[in-house]
Order: structure tokens, then C-alpha cells, then sequence
């Protein structure tokens, strides 16, 4: 089955793009190879936001293991990211209004890291680091499952939204 042509032309070639170059595409908005195959075999999409609602109902299906996988590609909130990469381009500009020197900021990674065990994963764009920091300490009171639930969350929102911008 062939899309409609109202796909935009980025949409209708990687509908038409061969298996394994499309999972590697893939994974570079969320680092899970599974979550990246189940999008690649969705395919063909109509149009942005069934590429988008397949993307999001997939990342509610992940196992843990599948969310720390792409949380791994993910650098800790403020600090400078290097590299020349489409994940490194991403970072640098959602987190382009969080100061990495930001001692508060800092200090909030820490005690998270030390208590959740993991990045703290945020949707950054758009925010500046008050923002975040605001964020980060009310996650902080979090239990375990809870903050599963929000890190869950977060991923689905940088993931869609790298989409949108990818796709639209």
C-alpha cells in the first residue's frame, strides 16, 4: 500500500526507504533499536501524525531496558554537548535555554542521579533553567514507579517533537 501523496516528501521517502537505513534513521530520535523496528514496520504512513501517534504508542509499550537504552543517548540537562551528530545538533538546540553553569542546576543532576540511578530526562525546549531546575526538584520527591511514569513521558515528548521537525 502506497501513501497518499498529501505526505510531505521527507515522509513519503522514508516510507519508501529500505528496512535497514530507516531503523538506523530511526534510531536517531530515540535510541531503542526496538522502538525504531516497530516504527519502521508501521510503515507506510499517511501523514505526520500517524507516524507521530505510532511513535508515541510505541514508546508506551516499551520494557525498562527499552527506555534506558534511549535514555543512553541522552547527556545530562545543562551540560555542553559535543559532536557533530543529529542527536548532538538536537541536544544543543532543545537545551540551548538551559546555563549548564547554573550551580543550582548542577548540584539537582547530582542528588538526582544519586537517587534515581540515571539521567534526569527532561523536554528542555522551550525552557530556560529555572524551568528545569523547578522541574527537577519537584520530580525529586518522586517514588521509583512515578518517576518511571514521568521519564516515560518526557522521552515521548523529545522523541515526537524531533519527528514533527524532522517530518513536517
Amino acid at each position: 500500500m502506497r501513501p497518499p501523496t498529501r505526505a510531505p516528501a521527507e515522509l513519503a521517502r522514508f516510507n519508501e526507504s529500505p528496512r535497514a537505513g530507516a531503523v538506523a534513521e530511526m534510531i536517531t530520535f530515540c535510541h531503542c533499536r526496538a522502538w525504531a523496528e516497530g516504527v519502521v514496520d508501521g510503515r507506510p504512513y499517511a501523514d505526520v501524525p500517524a507516524l507521530t501517534t505510532t511513535a508515541g504508542e510505541l514508546i508506551e509499550r516499551l520494557d525498562w531496558s527499552g527506555i534506558e537504552e534511549a535514555m543512553s543517548a541522552h547527556p545530562r540537562i545543562g551540560d555542553r554537548v559535543s559532536g557533530a551528530d543529529r542527536a548532538a545538533r538536537w541536544s544543543l538546540g532543545e537545551q540551548a535555554g538551559v546555563d549548564g553553569s547554573l550551580d543550582a542546576l548542577l548540584d539537582g543532576n547530582r542528588r538526582y542521579e544519586a537517587r534515581f540511578g540515571q539521567v534526569f530526562l527532561i523536554r528542555a525546549s522551550g525552557r530556560d533553567a529555572v524551568e528545569v531546575l523547578a522541574e527537577l526538584e519537584r520530580r525529586l520527591t518522586n517514588d521509583v514507579a512515578s518517576e518511571r511514569d514521568e521519564v516515560r513521558d518526557q522521552l515521548a515528548q523529545i522523541t515526537i517533537g524531533r519527528l514533527r521537525g524532522a517530518f513536517a
